[in-house]
Order: structure tokens, then C-alpha cells, then sequence
């Protein structure tokens, strides 16, 4: 059964990753954050799909001629074929952008077979293309070079690491303009909970502080009275 249920996707898709950060943080899961991958186009809404994975390791040259791209079963085509409506591709580049993790067209197929996004911890080609596409996609930096040229794909849909985070297929990706984090499965629906409570809060919290109030006794809620303020205004919010 699937850990992504549209209620908790609907849950996250309005929630922060650094909300889910501390939600994790609570539960002692510090490593969740992707680091160093950045969203191409900072003005979608959140990403949010389970895991698929790919894996490459090292290159080497004698088994990545051109030619590979010819073999249907090529591990980095068959994961864009493969990988599920409304899942996340995430790619394990081992951190590095010298060569691409692939480029607009494959990103392009992705889109179109209905994927929630593509995230890679290196880089990709063809990014001011995929920076203008409708489509979630995050990486490091752009890299012209073929994923050939340092890349071998070799393993589909099994646990990885990405931006020094370990992903398992399944996992719920979430990104939006700060960057992708990861949430075991397992606590999905527990942490989608959590954060649409959290970010009500912070909204609550916001609003005063903008209108000249101290953070002391606020934030976080320890004054008398604080919490039954919040909930007046909840309430008035509709939320």
C-alpha cells in the first residue's frame, strides 16, 4: 500500500521543507535535507511524490560508448520509462555536476508520463530549457557534458544516497524553493499531520511579530494565554 495517500499529498504540497525539517528533527532525523540541490525554477509549487530511484556509479570507459543509448534496456532510459505517474525520480550522481544526470528531452518524457519531478545531486544539461518548463526538477548546477562521459546507470528503484541523504524507494519526496527533503515512509502521514499544525502556528506567530510583538513567550508558546490566542485565531482563520 502506498505511504503517499492524496490526502497526505495534499497536506504537503502547502507545507515548508524546513517545517518538515523540524518535524523530522523531533523524531531525531537530522539527515533529511538534501544538501547542495536547488530547484531550476523557483516559481512552481511543492514537489511531492514517492521515490524512484536511479544509481550510477563511476564511469568506465570501454562499457559507455554512445552507442549504450541504443540498448532499450539502458538503466538511465528504462527509469524514465518506467518511473510511476505522480512518482519522483531521484538520482544518485554522487554529488557531481561535472557531467550531466540527463537532459531536457528525457526531462521532457518525464512530464509528460505524468512524474511529480525529477531530482538529481548533480547537475543537468540543457538546464535554461528545464528551468522554463512546468515541471519540479532540482540539482546542483548545470553540466553540458553527456552523463556518459563520468556516469555509468547501473541500478533502478533501489535504496541510494543523494545530496548525502539515503533514500529508499518509496520514500515521499518533497521540494519546493528551498530545496527537497525526504521522508521515510513509514512517518508519512504522521509528519503531514505535524507540519499543517506547525505551519498554522508559524502563520499565527508571523503575524504578530509583524505587527511589533516580541518572540519571547511566543515563540515557542510558553506566555499563558498564548495557545488559547492561537486557537481564536484559528478559528477566525478557517483553519
Amino acid at each position: 500500500m502506498s505511504a503517499l495517500t492524496p490526502a497526505i499529498r495534499q497536506k504537503l504540497l502547502g507545507v515548508s521543507t524546513a517545517t518538515l525539517c523540524t518535524a523530522l528533527f523531533k523524531r531525531g532525523l537530522r539527515n533529511q535535507f538534501l544538501q547542495d540541490v536547488r530547484p531550476l525554477n523557483p516559481n512552481l509549487p511543492n514537489m511531492v511524490g514517492e521515490a524512484f530511484t536511479l544509481r550510477y556509479i563511476p564511469a568506465r570507459e570501454d562499457l559507455n560508448p554512445i552507442t549504450v543509448f541504443q540498448d532499450r534496456a539502458h538503466p538511465q532510459r528504462k527509469a524514465v520509462e518506467e518511473c510511476p505517474p505522480g512518482a519522483v525520480l531521484v538520482m544518485d550522481s554522487r554529488k557531481d555536476a561535472r557531467a550531466a544526470s540527463a537532459g531536457s528531452i528525457l526531462v521532457t518524457r518525464l512530464m509528460v508520463r505524468g512524474a511529480a519531478g525529477v531530482v538529481t545531486d548533480g547537475g543537468f544539461r540543457d538546464s535554461p530549457e528545464i528551468a522554463e518548463m512546468p515541471f519540479p526538477a532540482y540539482h546542483n548546477r548545470p553540466s553540458a557534458p553527456t552523463n556518459l562521459t563520468l556516469h555509468q546507470a547501473l541500478d533502478i528503484n533501489v535504496p541510494i544516497g543523494c545530496g548525502d541523504v539515503p533514500v529508499w524507494p518509496g520514500d515521499v519526496v518533497v521540494g519546493d524553493r528551498e530545496g527537497v527533503i525526504v521522508i521515510p515512509a513509514g512517518i508519512a502521514a504522521e509528519i503531514a499531520d505535524e507540519a499543517v499544525e506547525m505551519t498554522a502556528f508559524e502563520d499565527f506567530v508571523l503575524e504578530k511579530v509583524q505587527g511589533g510583538r516580541s518572540i519571547l513567550g511566543l515563540y515557542p508558546p510558553t506566555d499563558p494565554g498564548t495557545k488559547a490566542e492561537f486557537e481564536v485565531w484559528r478559528a477566525q482563520q478557517g483553519r
